[in-house]
């Protein structure tokens, strides 16, 4: 429980940083003075300084931040953000969002090395690919003893002259292993890249919460195959452009909707920092593989809507740039300050009404839920 929710909020806390580090790591290349890197925000913990870049350790576990001097005009140094060519201070902005497309390539990479299967009730009904899992083996049980390890997948079940009953739902399995307690039944399972077969008898009277067997059953269904090490640098990219993709088109029809009138299309529902952070903790429960690929999709999420030409994101840092290049002349410092300060206030403002709204019940469901 604890754990869980220590693996949600390091998870937020790295996309912050990651995304903070791209731009810093592009001003720095670009040659401008980076005042402070700061993981949280003030007040300061620990700072250290080094070839003139403050690197510190703040109170405020809410993010990162990057320190670049000019960076809303006003300061014409060389080495400042106002200073510099259009084309680098458009990399520079870009650079956070482009850190969280490389985040997302890293980690579908990964997740295509060790395959992603989810867990699924009996309730999703007949899935392709849905199988039983042996989720545990409880010691000294028929399972055990017929050597049936954790992690196998039962595929068939029969008793000596009868027909064999395949297996994709927990229900077929504990049914078909209730009407056969005191007799000898054969299993078929999966290992590895083995299909093995043995038999055991169920229990009359087996311990309590043991089951006549002794195990535990998981369903599963396969999201992401695991590929060989050197096909999954070439499927991480195309699967991450996948997602992109999906997720553009899944952004404008939501404008759509909302524009015409229609509202949120069905199964769309906003979240905020807190629902974000209880979909990773529920993520969290569901394998290392679901949990890394929910985190890479989440960066894909992330860089499109900094991407949108609002100010107060970087978006809208590149509409002024764009203005300015339009002008010939960039926008006033004041006026800059004054609209990202608004529109900060009123993403904020949405923020705390999502929060409220959407956020909060699924907070107390997860926390009724017993994490």
């Amino acid at each position: 429980m604890v754990l869980t929710i220590i693996i949600a909020f390091f998870s937020i806390i790295f996309l912050m940083v990651s995304h903070e580090f791209g731009h810093f790591i592009v001003a720095k290349k670009c040659g401008i003075k980076v005042e402070e890197f700061g993981v949280g925000y003030p007040p300061r913990i620990f700072g250290k300084k080094i070839n003139g870049t403050i690197y510190s350790l703040n109170l405020l576990p809410f993010g990162a931040f990057v320190k670049i001097p000019g960076e809303i005009g006003g300061v014409e140094d060389y080495q400042s953000f106002s200073g510099l060519a259009i084309w680098k201070r458009v990399l520079i902005v870009l650079g956070g969002v482009i850190s969280f497309w490389v985040v997302a390539f890293v980690l579908f990479t990964i997740v295509f090395n060790i395959g992603v299967k989810v867990p699924i009730s009996d309730e999703s009904g007949s899935l392709p690919g849905a199988e039983v899992r042996i989720a545990e083996v409880y010691k000294n049980s028929p399972a055990e003893i017929s050597g049936i390890k954790r992690g196998d997948v039962v595929k068939e079940l029969w008793v000596d002259g009868s027909e064999k009953q395949a297996i994709s739902k927990i229900k077929d399995f504990q049914d078909f292993i209730a009407a056969s307690k005191g007799n000898q039944v054969n299993v078929a399972f999966q290992r590895g890249n083995q299909t093995l077969e043995t038999s055991l008898v169920p229990r009359m009277s087996p311990p309590e919460n043991e089951g006549p067997i002794g195990v535990q059953l998981e369903r599963t269904v396969l999201l992401i195959q695991k590929y060989p090490w050197y096909q999954t640098p070439i499927r991480g990219l195309a699967y991450c452009w996948e997602i992109t993709y999906k997720s553009i088109e899944g952004l404008f029809k939501v404008l759509s909707n909302l524009i015409t009138g229609k509202g949120l299309p069905s199964g769309a529902e906003p979240a905020g920092p807190l629902g974000l952070f209880v979909f990773l903790a529920r993520a969290s429960e569901l394998g290392v593989g679901f949990f890394l690929y929910f985190i890479a999709a989440i960066a894909v999420l992330l860089a499109i809507s900094n991407l949108l030409p609002i100010p107060a994101l970087d978006g809208g840092k590149l509409l002024f740039l764009a203005i300015e290049k339009i002008r010939a002349k960039a926008v006033s410092p004041k006026a800059e300050q004054v609209t990202t300060t608004i529109f900060f206030f009123l993403l904020i403002s949405f923020s705390i009404f999502v929060t409220i709204k959407f956020d909060m019940p699924k907070l107390f469901e997860f926390i009724k839920s017993g994490f």
